[in-house]
């Protein structure tokens, strides 16, 4: 078997972690914004190095390349998508300038929220002036009430061409049960304004973005995939052209924020946001298995933010069914993963009261990065506290690739927190280190309470560039008793990526009565529930046989989105069986529903005498690949003593500065035992390891990080 090669684009770095020549290696270089590519290959060829081979020998010998990327989010930030114009139902044009009255919160910090006087809304995507009504009616059963008129369509297309347009969203009310009148309005469009004229962009329709019900996340969901379509496509088409340059004949796979993945050519825009941190959960979900354990915490400490999520019972089972891009929500099922602004990135400041030290959310991203670097960058971030405290290595960053400055982080901390503050500079620093580190394991904390869960209960996985450095700060917070660190825990990503199968998820809006709590019955329409998972399956067989795959390796499971009688909001519920022969069934069901809404609620919140409906149904089709598994070792000893590079002064927390043994994680061995304070220093990340906490090499050369004592 050849190379997989996995990569995940950053705000600050490009990650690569390649399977090749039985075993694994790794590559780290600067995201360059300007043109992806460009980092992407300089990752690749980092990786190479690994092995020996260059990059040209590594793609000429590669299967499969799945990526992971964040040209989504750069351009929802820089506001770079082009000029659309959105055709709607008349009378329905103001759908998404109001925003359900809710949109001003949305995307909001709860800071921002609390502080409703400054809070604005965003400005919307598509202005009110670019989004026009046509005349027609379908009524929630999918009914023609009203037909469409071509006259009326040509006239409001006319318009919004004399505007500018650039290309097209259709969205039109109740086109999840009845999209006839959304294909015929594509059908004229293409037919009057060919390709040519329309560039790069095509015509998206609602109905095939989603088939939920919900004209307005709908149709943020649609403008916000239109938007995105062009730079996503411009981009990755242009890496796959040099991908096939450098000697890759094989297809460039795309990994989805659902937990799956597919070729570019089945790919939406929308289905890439926040891909990278969702790679990095299943991940986690990897190591789960690998250990035997069922509960674990992700937490990936980047350049730019902090990412964290849960694997309960051996599965990244938590999902956001109406998530938030940007500042809109949107109607997509992604798995849940939680944001901080707050990694080695991060910018420190002074409060506007003058009384504390705040991190983030605001980054100093690889250009200009942190202070240290000397690439213009003046303000100091935690990078820069961590180079202060002895913590980092200025000629080891990376390595020793890339060169930092302990003066110029020293000065950063110094001119922008210690003098204003009246205190020492590693004081500053070590204050810097404390709150970002209280940041994170506060959040953690607040979310698995609020899921119903003990921190205690779960082991910690620390990823990213500075989560080793870091892990045992934030881990204060949660009383967990054990913490994993990896040899390719920069990388943990892309990591990540290469333990996914290709998934490929289909929803479907229809309201069905599962119990009438009235008349004490249930579901017993089965030929209607299988028809719409029918329906589903066909398209996902369909879609896996046009990618090249075997339709008879694919796997199944449904999903159900559903709620008590009268209820607003819904929980899903993994479905038994793909179809229903039974009332048994439809009960059994419900059932689950009610077991899952009493551990999530409390055992007095369920509410059958409401009745139980469904109203969505998902189906999830998988398609598995061969992962690579990591090798065990035998252990050799405690004594790492092989291990350990020399020692320089440390600044610890009510310590000040102790001379500190400093241990090169690459000559560490299987059972070696280290005792804090130490410093374990690998080419792309650093363990800071305090007094009071030993490190293990497990027998997966993971380190595993325990109290001592």
């Amino acid at each position: 078997m050849g190379a997989t090669i996995d990569i995940d684009i950053g705000g600050t770095f490009t990650d690569c972690f390649v399977v090749w020549r039985d075993g694994y290696g790794k590559g780290k270089a600067p995201t360059t914004r300007y043109n992806a590519s460009v980092g992407f290959k300089n990752a690749i060829a980092a990786a190479a190095e690994s092995f020996d081979a260059s990059m040209e020998e590594l793609l000429a010998d590669t299967d499969l390349i799945r990526y992971s990327t964040t040209i989504a989010t750069n351009t929802l930030i820089e506001r770079t998508g082009p000029k659309l114009g959105l055709i709607t139902t008349a009378g329905f044009e103001d759908c998404i300038i109001v925003g359900r009255s809710r949109q001003w919160a949305d995307g909001l910090t709860p800071s921002e929220i609390r502080n409703q006087a400054r809070a604005e809304k965003p400005e919307p995507l598509i202005p009110r002036e670019m989004i026009v009504g046509v005349r027609e009616r379908v009524d929630y059963e999918g009914d023609v009430v009203m037909p469409l008129r071509r006259e009326d369509v040509m006239e409001r297309l006319q318009y919004l061409v004399d505007k500018g347009a650039m290309g097209f969203v259709v969205s039109l009310l109740w086109s999840c049960s009845n999209p006839v009148h959304e294909h015929m309005i594509r059908d004229i469009i293409l037919e009057e304004y060919p390709d040519v004229y329309l560039g790069s962009m095509p015509v998206l329709l609602s109905s095939d973005v989603s088939r939920k019900q919900g004209e307005y996340l709908r149709t943020m969901t649609t403008i916000l995939d239109a938007y995105l379509h062009r730079d996503l496509a411009e981009q990755l088409t242009s890496l796959n052209e040099e991908l096939i340059d450098y000697g890759y004949n094989r297809p460039l796979m795309v990994i989805h924020g659902t937990g799956g993945m597919s070729r570019l050519s089945h790919t939406t825009a929308v289905d890439t946001y926040n891909s990278g941190p969702i790679a990095g959960l299943l991940g986690g979900a990897e190591i789960a298995r690998m250990y035997g354990v069922e509960n674990v915490l992700v937490t990936d400490v980047g350049g730019t933010s902090f990412d964290f999520g849960m694997v309960v019972e051996g599965q990244a089972k938590f999902y956001d069914l109406f998530p938030i891009i940007d500042r809109w929500r949107v109607q997509i099922p992604l798995l849940e993963m939680k944001t901080v602004g707050a990694g080695g990135g991060s910018i420190a400041r002074i409060s506007p009261t003058g009384a504390r030290i705040t991190v983030g959310p605001e980054s100093a991203g690889s250009m200009p990065g942190p202070a240290c670097y000397g690439l213009g960058g003046t303000e100091p971030t935690v990078t820069d506290a961590d180079v202060v405290l002895g913590y980092i290595d200025p000629d080891y960053y990376l390595g020793g690739r890339q060169r930092i400055s302990l003066d110029r982080a020293r000065r950063a901390v110094e001119e922008h927190i210690a003098q204003p503050l009246e205190m020492s500079v590693e004081e500053a620093a070590l204050s810097i280190k404390q709150v970002v580190d209280m940041n994170m394991g506060n959040e953690i904390y607040k979310e698995v309470v609020l899921k119903g869960f003990y921190p205690e209960d779960f082991i910690l996985l620390a990823y990213g560039g500075a989560g080793a450095t870091h892990c045992c700060g934030y881990a204060e917070a949660l009383a967990v008793e054990k913490i994993l660190t990896f040899p390719y825990s920069s990388v943990f990503c892309a990591f990540g990526g290469s333990v996914m199968d290709i998934i490929s998820v289909y929803e479907t809006s229809r309201p069905l009565v599962f119990y009438e709590a009235l008349i004490d019955s249930y579901f017993a329409d089965f030929e209607e529930f299988n028809d719409i998972v029918e329906g589903m399956q066909g398209r996902a067989i369909h879609d896996m046989e046009v990618q090249g795959f075997d339709a008879e390796r694919v796997r199944f499971t449904l999903e159900l989105d559903m709620r008590y009688g009268t209820q607003y909001f819904t929980e899903y519920v993994q479905c038994p069986k793909l179809f229903l022969e039974s009332e048994e069934d439809s009960e059994a069901i419900c059932r689950l529903f009610t077991e899952k809404y009493k551990s999530l609620y409390g055992e007095s919140s369920a509410y059958p005498e409401g009745g139980i409906e469904v109203l969505a149904l998902r189906l999830k089709a998988t398609y598995p690949i061969d992962h690579y598994r990591f090798p065990t070792y035998e252990a050799v000893g405690e004594d790492p003593g092989a291990a350990v590079k020399g020692t320089r002064p440390v600044c610890w927390e009510g310590k000040g500065y102790l001379e500190t043994e400093i241990f090169d994680a690459s000559l560490l061995r299987c059972g070696n035992v280290i005792r804090g304070p130490a410093i374990i220093e690998a080419v792309d990340s650093t363990c800071v390891l305090p007094g009071g906490r030993r490190y293990t090499v497990d027998r997966y050369m993971n380190g595993l990080i325990e109290l001592d004592g």
